[in-house]
C-alpha cells in the first residue's frame, strides 16, 4: 500500500560523481569519459544519454542518521538491499541531513564507520559494467573537487524512483586513468560503439527477458564539452545536450568546474 504521507516526502540523494579523465592515446588531448546508458522506455523506444561515472553512497552505520529524521525510510527495495543514500525525509529535514552529511564526508577519513567517503566501489563496478574490465587501484589516482548541492527539488529520473522530488548532494572527485594500456582500451571501446549500437543491445536484453538496458563508455575531448556549456546561457545550461551526435545528461554540469550553473550550489 502507497505510504499517504509520500506526498509530504522529499527524496534525498547522496552520490559520489566522478571526472574522469585520460589523455588521448595517440595526441595526448585530455578526454572525459562518461558511462553511455541505452533504456528500453515503456513505449518501446530506446533512451541513449551518458552521464558521469559515479553512484550513491552507501550509509554504513544508520543509527546517528536516525537520530536525525527517525527510521529510515528507502526511497525503493533496491536501495533498501544496498544501503544506498537514497531516503524519503520530511522537507523540514533537508537542511539537517546536509550539515550532517558534509561533515563527515568533508572529514575525507577512509575509516569512517558511517558513511562510504570514496569513490572506488562505485568506480570499480561501472568500469566492470561498462567495458568488462577489473579497475585496480594502481591504475588511477583520486582527487577530491568539492561538492555540488541542488537544494531545488527536481524529479527523479531514477529507474527505481522516477518522478519523485528529490534534492541531491554530489560529492565530485577528479578520477585521472595513469595506465596508457587502460586509456587506449577505454578510448577504442567507445569509438567501436555508436549510439545506435548502443540502443541495439538494449532492445536484444529486452527481448531476451531483461530489463531491456546496455552500458558502455563514451569518451569526448574535455575542452569539446566545457565549450558547448559555456557557449549557452547560465539560465540555459541545466539540461540534456547533444555533442558530436551523443546526448549528455545534465548531471556532466556537475564535475565540470568554472561553469555557472544556478541550480547548483558548489561547496
Amino acid at each position: 500500500m502507497e505510504d499517504p504521507n509520500a506526498a509530504q516526502q522529499l527524496r534525498a540523494s547522496v552520490a559520489t560523481y566522478n571526472q574522469v579523465l585520460f589523455p588521448h592515446p595517440e595526441d595526448g588531448t585530455m578526454m572525459l569519459a562518461l558511462e553511455r546508458k541505452a533504456t528500453v522506455l515503456k513505449d518501446g523506444s530506446v533512451s541513449v544519454k551518458s552521464q558521469p561515472f559515479g553512484g550513491g553512497i552507501r550509509i554504513l552505520n544508520p543509527a546517528p542518521l536516525q537520530k536525525i529524521i527517525g527510521k529510515i525510510q528507502f526511497d525503493s527495495e533496491r536501495s533498501k538491499q544496498e544501503q544506498d543514500f537514497r531516503i524519503l525525509i520530511p522537507p523540514s529535514k533537508w537542511e539537517l541531513i546536509k550539515e550532517y552529511t558534509l561533515h563527515h564526508l568533508e572529514l575525507d577519513d577512509e575509516d569512517d564507520v558511517e558513511l562510504e567517503s570514496g569513490p572506488d566501489r562505485e568506480l570499480t563496478e561501472e568500469f566492470m559494467e561498462t567495458i568488462n574490465l577489473k579497475l585496480h587501484a594502481s591504475q588511477y589516482t583520486v582527487q577530491a573537487m568539492g561538492f555540488v548541492i541542488e537544494n531545488a527539488p527536481v524529479q527523479s529520473k531514477n529507474d527505481y524512483s522516477r518522478g519523485k522530488l528529490t534534492v541531491h548532494l554530489y560529492r565530485v572527485f577528479r578520477v585521472q586513468m595513469i595506465d596508457p594500456i587502460l586509456c587506449r582500451i577505454m578510448y577504442g571501446i567507445s569509438q567501436l560503439y555508436s549510439d545506435l549500437d548502443v540502443a541495439e543491445l538494449a532492445q536484444q536484453d529486452s527481448e531476451h527477458g531483461g530489463l531491456g538496458r546496455a552500458n558502455t563508455i563514451l569518451t569526448l575531448p574535455l575542452n569539446t564539452v566545457i565549450d558547448a556549456y559555456l557557449a549557452l546561457l547560465p539560465e540555459q545550461r541545466y539540461q540534456n545536450i547533444v555533442i558530436e551526435d551523443h546526448e549528455l545528461d545534465e548531471s556532466v554540469l556537475a564535475i565540470l568546474e568554472g561553469i555557472h550553473v544556478p541550480q547548483y550550489q558548489r561547496v
